[in-house]
């Protein structure tokens, strides 16, 4: 039976976080400037001030919110850092492989071009 790995660099609290359109929703929000959880579950009026504070716990379980107090208001800060580590392990190393398969596709479709053009066969024999 398959065991997934776990380690340091676990990842799992971060896809949680984002995996939720309304968690996002709040990144979002965020990103533009930090707030006040009141502030920001104004913001969110179809929900709860409850609600809103728990997904909030989720995103700060994975490090993607940073909550800090200033007197009695809670003030939010959107951490890009978590969302950059997935680039760099996912698709950072993705990118790489498939963009030399698309150079190595398009090197493999431009010599079949040339040698299946009558033209280019003509060039090619006057030259020999």
């Amino acid at each position: 039976m398959y065991e997934p790995h776990s380690s340091g660099d676990d990842l799992d609290l971060v896809w949680r976080g984002l995996a939720n359109p309304v968690r996002r929703e709040i990144l979002d929000v965020l990103k533009r400037r930090p707030l006040p959880t009141g502030e920001l579950a104004d913001r969110f009026g179809r929900l709860s001030r409850f609600a809103v504070m728990q997904h909030l716990g989720v995103l700060e379980e994975g490090d993607l919110v940073i909550r800090h107090k200033r007197g009695r208001a809670t003030i939010n800060h959107f951490n890009p850092v978590p969302i950059q580590r997935i680039a760099d392990r996912w698709i950072d190393r993705m990118r790489k492989p498939w963009a030399e398969s698309l150079v190595d596709l398009k090197t493999e479709m431009e010599s079949k071009e040339e040698r299946e053009d009558p033209e280019c066969q003509k060039t090619q024999a006057s030259n020999t």
